[in-house]
């Protein structure tokens, strides 16, 4: 059980970074699109994320709170891209929402215990 735990944390980290990753270069090239690697991204981060919340065997279960908090957040990160993928350009507040509800939810796995 905890192979698959580590798999699913991993799985969850490559989709964290092709999502921070894909944004941050479309930010910086000044041309703001969804591109395939942040819709994969938030689509990986939201399967392994409920994944990753299954409860345990072992009683180190994680704060139902913060569980949901993420939830939210990545429920919110993924209907941002995924409705905003097909157009040609999409609004600077827009995307830059997208990057900070994306390093929120990051924070919230790292320093909420």
């Amino acid at each position: 059980m905890e192979a698959l735990r580590l798999i699913l944390r991993y799985v969850h980290l490559i989709g964290f970074a092709l999502l921070l990753g894909g944004a941050i270069v479309q930010y910086v090239s000044g041309r703001l699109r969804i591109n395939p690697g942040m819709l994969w991204g938030a689509a990986i981060m939201l399967a392994t994320g409920i994944g990753l919340s299954a409860p345990l065997r072992d009683g180190d279960e994680p704060d139902p709170a913060k569980l949901v908090t993420k939830l939210v957040l990545a429920i919110l990160i993924f209907v941002m891209v995924f409705f905003s993928r097909k157009r040609d350009v999409v609004n600077r507040g827009h995307f830059g929402a997208i990057i900070a509800l994306t390093l929120v939810n990051a924070a919230v796995a790292v320093f909420w215990r």
